[in-house]
């Protein structure tokens, strides 16, 4: 029997993308569906630091407050110059800080499944508490147009 790891493909390929979750309620096109049944549930909780997505923010607050302190100096042409060079002073301190990180918790559930043919796929997606799987269940592999998988339980 062969085992495919695309669940684990299609969650890497697709957390950069902000975590672009599969909505129960939003029409998507589906490719195929194959029918199954559990044989395995793991749930599975990872850990994933964050980079501050508000570094830009910062960078133009800093030039903003550098830019505001040096036009108080000079006059004329010289409190132009003494304006652009705090702007791009504080615009610079601001953005050589350190990143801020976050730690974001993931919840995720790993299947084993085995479909009609015999085939045996292990997928790895969103835990949703509305939806909890038991070994035995009989599911449906539903195979979405913008190229992720999601497991449903059939009804």
């Amino acid at each position: 029997m062969k085992t495919i790891y695309l669940g684990l493909i299609c969650w890497l390929l697709l957390t950069p993308l902000a975590h672009a979750e599969y909505e129960r309620n939003k029409a998507v096109p589906v490719e195929k569906v194959l029918f199954g049944q559990v044989l395995s549930v793991r749930n599975i909780t990872e850990q994933e630091l964050i980079q501050d997505k508000n570094q830009g923010w910062k960078t133009f607050g800093g030039a903003l407050i550098g830019g505001a302190i040096g036009n108080q100096f000079g006059a004329g042409s010289g409190r132009g110059v003494a304006t652009i060079l705090g702007a791009i002073i504080g615009g610079s301190m601001a953005h050589d800080r350190k990143p801020e990180y976050r730690e974001k918790t993931l919840h995720l559930v790993e299947l084993m499944i085995k479909v009609e043919n015999g085939d045996e796929y292990m997928v790895i997606q969103d835990l949703d508490r509305r939806m909890l799987f038991q070994p035995q269940d009989a599911i449906r592999m539903v195979y979405l147009a913008n190229g992720t998988v999601r497991i449903d339980k059939q009804i």
